[in-house]
């Protein structure tokens, strides 16, 4: 069967009623697309809608999840939008992200494991535009320029660079900025660095752990992108990895070849010096420090200037820009839900676009937009902000009509994956979890996640034609063998019996868990073997 998603043809804005208003949405990816969700399900009840133009600066939808493989500029000299590389898998349950409306199982026709990889993901954000018919709403290669306000005539202007051989300027009545807040890098500078005799990266432009198979790499950071881009190099080869942090260091417990230390102060040559004396050799150091809010396109007036908060500054609900509630940012929040905030926020700001809700008085939205910052300030700990963002999705969600999402079971998931990725960093991966659409519960994927190193959706979906390299045939029994006498020594756990195994496909990998750290990964003649080293 074809992996793709068939394209329904829809019909044009053109063809159906709007109410006189035009909205922009900038940016197509998550966010973006959710927004122009949120409004096709009012057309096709028949009520008429805004005319929507979504201006997308890449090729194709899907913001981040749109994996291109340049980095600094792209073809056209502008700074390549996408943080995404090339063996990323999700690092969260694919549970907690299902769209309310569309889930895993429509989209590819069974259950899928909980961890899918990119190309999985992106080919499912996609799916349910197709379903929805909004992408001729969308302009690609359509870079927004210019967004300018007139108190004069209440209206938007909105310039942009196409193909063509000039920019075009149109008006709206309400604009949705959906560009995201992780493709401008937060790049700090520390002593040294014009003269380090190795690779100095930031995470937006890593795109392959398998150029530092052998080296030593230092790991600025202390949050996601240091945590998955620290086991990426572990599943590539990497000889070691020192692991850095400003506050607080990561709390896992890390394979024999990681170690920890405080904030770097230095570097000479090849040598980083760190805040407690030590000093080691490098070469290479990715800066996983983060990113930052940043809109030039946007006219200052109109500008969101804030820090990676729960609560984000300038803005009520969450959503509306607190000078001009006709101005809305979507998924501008630190974040522990994702899609489905992002939907209930689009869904949020449709109801305002469409006076289907009736804002408080402003002083009324001020003083509480006040004291939700006060209380983000007084939490403690993952779980308190966790379910600090759950509350704020509560509010949201009980205002408008979008399809019933158990929010409180998605806390539940959150707290059983971070469970899981405190026991074994390296290992979370390899759990199962249950849909809180549909209830059930996913397969464990054929191949432990530190030995899937094709990830690719044809083999991750185990639809891989042709016949089967037998060097891993010969490498899955040998792993079958030792993964049992691990169990039967108490050194690994089986799988929870009552989860499935994806396609019955090479059972006894899936049961494979402390036997990651005595294997070995090798490349030969094209293909990828296991070498299991002898207990």
């Amino acid at each position: 069967p074809n992996l793709h998603t068939r394209i329904r043809r829809p019909r044009s804005m053109a063809s159906v009623a709007t109410n006189g208003k035009r909205l922009c949405v900038i940016g197509a990816g998550p966010s973006g697309t959710a927004q122009l969700r949120s409004f096709k399900t009012l057309q096709d009840q028949g009520v008429a809608i805004p005319q929507i133009v979504c201006f997308e600066k890449q090729a194709e939808l899907g913001g981040l999840w749109n994996y291109n493989w340049r980095t600094g500029l792209n073809a056209k000299g502008e700074p390549v939008h996408g943080s995404m590389y090339r063996y990323l898998w999700s690092n969260g349950p694919k549970e907690a992200l299902e769209f309310a409306d569309y889930g895993f199982e429509e989209h590819f026709g069974h259950a899928i494991p909980s961890y899918p990889p990119r190309e999985v993901l992106f080919d499912y954000i996609k799916g349910r535009v197709e379903k929805a018919g909004v992408r001729p709403w969308i302009r690609f290669n359509s870079t927004v320029r210019r967004v300018t306000y007139s108190e004069e005539t209440k209206l938007f202007t909105v310039v942009v660079e196409t193909d063509g051989p000039s920019e075009i300027s149109e008006t709206f009545d309400h604009v949705v900025v959906a560009s995201g807040h992780f493709s401008t890098p937060f790049v700090p500078s520390f002593p040294g660095f014009e003269k380090f005799e190795g690779r100095i990266m930031h995470a937006h432009d890593f795109r392959d752990a398998v150029e530092f198979r052998g080296k030593d790499v230092l790991i600025i950071g202390s949050s996601y992108s240091a945590e998955d881009i620290s086991s990426q190099l572990y599943k590539y080869g990497v000889n070691h990895v020192t692991l850095c942090y400003r506050s607080a260091p990561m709390p896992f417990s890390w394979p024999d070849n990681f170690d920890v230390r405080p904030l770097i102060t230095h570097v000479n040559k090849d040598t980083c010096y760190f805040k407690d004396g030590t000093s080691k050799r490098m070469d290479a150091i990715i800066l996983c420090t983060g990113y930052i809010h940043h809109f030039p396109f946007m006219e200052d007036k109109l500008k969101l200037k804030t820090q990676n908060r729960l609560v984000p500054a300038m803005l009520h609900k969450g959503i509306l820009f607190k000078d001009n509630h006709n101005l809305m940012y979507l998924g501008m929040q630190d974040q522990w839900f994702t899609f489905n905030m992002f939907d209930i926020q689009a869904w949020y700001a449709r109801d305002v676009v469409m006076g289907r809700i009736t804002l408080s008085p402003v002083q009324d939205l001020e003083n509480e937009y006040n004291a939700l910052r006060a209380k983000e300030d007084s939490l403690e700990g993952d779980e308190a902000s966790i379910r600090f963002q759950a509350e704020y999705m509560q509010d949201l969600q009980s205002q408008i009509d979008y399809p019933y999402f158990d929010i409180e079971g998605c806390v539940k998931l959150f707290l059983e994956w971070k469970h899981n990725k405190h026991t074994d960093i390296m290992d979370f991966r390899n759990h199962a979890h249950r849909s809180l659409k549909t209830g059930t519960m996913a397969p464990i994927h054929h191949t432990p996640w530190l030995h899937a190193l094709d990830d690719s959706m044809a083999c991750y979906l185990n639809k891989v034609e042709g016949p089967i390299d037998p060097n891993l045939l010969k490498a899955n029994e040998y792993i079958k063998i030792l993964s049992q006498k691990l169990v039967d020594s108490g050194i690994a756990v089986p799988c929870e019996p009552d989860v499935p195994l994806a396609n019955n496909v090479m059972p006894g990998a899936a049961d494979l868990t402390s036997a990651s750290h005595s294997a070995r990964r090798a490349d030969f003649e094209g293909s990828t073997r296991i070498e299991v080293a002898p207990m």
